[in-house]
């Protein structure tokens, strides 16, 4: 298994973590819902390796 498949599985369950979080904070109306945006699209760029 190379190295960027290893990262790649990370990123894409980091992805899924912070999503998870991002649908928690929509529904219990968390005020700070857009400080988990950042990491949930970053999280998906590298994952989809579009950098």
């Amino acid at each position: 298994m190379s190295e960027g498949t290893k990262n790649k599985g990370l990123m894409w369950i980091l992805f899924f973590i912070s999503a998870a979080a991002l649908l928690i904070a929509i529904f219990t109306h968390w005020p700070w819902l857009t400080l988990i945006l950042p990491f949930v699209t970053t999280f998906f760029v590298k994952a989809m390796d579009i950098i």
